[in-house]
């Protein structure tokens, strides 16, 4: 009998190894299309009840309702985005351009607007040791060459590796097809394979749904509105490279407090400083009474009851997903720290996570 016990051990013991090491190899082999992966999964999450609306508009055929769903994310979604992705690209290599060749000179803009300022602030500014900073003008000059050459260098990634992106490209749009036409079956074999109890399962996966919706209506959905308007009064106020400025303002909107003000309100100083009076109170009251209101109204209406992270967290998270993961770590980090809050909710019995203000 024990002989028996020990080899029926053995047997499982073996055969779990197995699967650790199967599933090992699997995840190195679909490694290098986790990106194009992981949009689809929440491209199909997001979409999923625009295939629902398709599915009895299609006769219930699931096969045309995922095809008809998947045109609309194509021309409504992904091929605006390209188009826009490549004009920011385009301008962030001119920024770049004009760095390296000092056409733009921020010791040059520091003083103008230095010399602008009434004669008490500049006496402030000089008394304190502010007047004079030309380590600190060095180095964001530096940082703005640095930052506009990482977009910059994009374009000749992309170029270079032109067959990779059109694969993972590929490789995206028939993976959301499946998923669209079969992620609720997916998702259930997924939930009753998870070794842990099925209460927990549901739990997990109905706040792991939360959460994903969440974070892309309240964080990149908002971000990019944000970003869009930014870009609108930018272009209104005649400044150069509007399509950079609002990717930057659509990215310093993910941080509290400030966020895209980081972006506008040193435009709207510049402006005002080097006599373009109207351009900068434009700036300044698109700021306040559209870019900024955008956020308080978008965000309730488009996140609603979903689950909410505190403020701080989705910072941390958010930068330190970015740094591991590049753009997919805006959803990522979030991802997982509401998926590490609820763990530990469960974990001690709650029935709901603690509840904290929505970001």
């Amino acid at each position: 009998m024990a002989t028996g016990q020990r080899t029926q051990g053995m047997e499982r013991g073996g055969f779990v190894l197995f699967l650790a090491l199967i599933t090992a190899g699997f995840i190195v082999i679909v490694w290098p299309f986790a990106s194009p992966l992981l949009w689809s999964a929440l491209a199909a999450i997001m979409f999923q009840p625009l295939y629902q609306w398709l599915l009895p508009r299609c006769r219930d055929s699931a096969n045309k309702a995922a095809i008809a769903a998947l045109l609309i994310i194509t021309f409504a979604v992904v091929i605006p985005a390209l188009l826009i992705g490549s004009m920011i690209i385009e301008q962030a290599a001119e920024v770049f351009l004009a760095f390296r060749d000092g056409q733009f000179d921020v010791g040059a803009w520091f003083t103008q607007v230095f010399s602008a300022l009434p004669a008490s602030i500049q006496s402030s500014l000089d008394t304190s040791g502010f007047g004079t900073l030309n380590a600190l003008i060095d180095r964001a000059q530096d940082f703005a060459r640095e930052s506009t050459g990482i977009i910059a260098r994009q374009a000749v990634a992309i170029g270079g590796s032109a067959l990779s992106f059109v694969l993972s490209f590929g490789v995206g749009l028939y993976v959301t097809y499946f998923l669209l036409r079969d992620g609720k079956q997916i998702g259930r074999s997924v939930i009753n394979a998870l070794p842990m109890e099925r209460e927990i399962a549901d739990d997990l996966a109905e706040k792991f749904l939360t959460i994903v919706r969440a974070t892309i209506k309240g964080s990149v959905v908002v971000g990019l509105v944000q970003g869009t308007l930014g870009a609108i009064t930018f272009w209104i106020a005649g400044v150069p490279s509007v399509m950079l400025l609002g990717l930057l303002m659509a990215i310093f909107s993910l941080l509290p407090a400030l966020g895209p003000a980081i972006v506008w309100l040193p435009i709207a100083i510049y402006l005002l400083a080097t006599g373009a009076i109207w351009q900068g109170i434009f700036v300044i009251a698109a700021g306040v009474l559209v870019i900024g209101m955008a956020d308080n109204v978008l965000r309730p209406i488009l996140v609603g009851r979903d689950t909410g992270i505190p403020d701080w967290i989705i910072l941390i998270s958010t930068l330190g997903g970015i740094g591991l993961l590049g753009l997919s770590g805006i959803v990522v980090g979030p991802l997982v720290a509401g998926l590490f809050l609820a763990a530990w909710s469960i974990s001690k019995g709650d029935e709901e996570p603690p509840k904290a203000e929505a970001a």
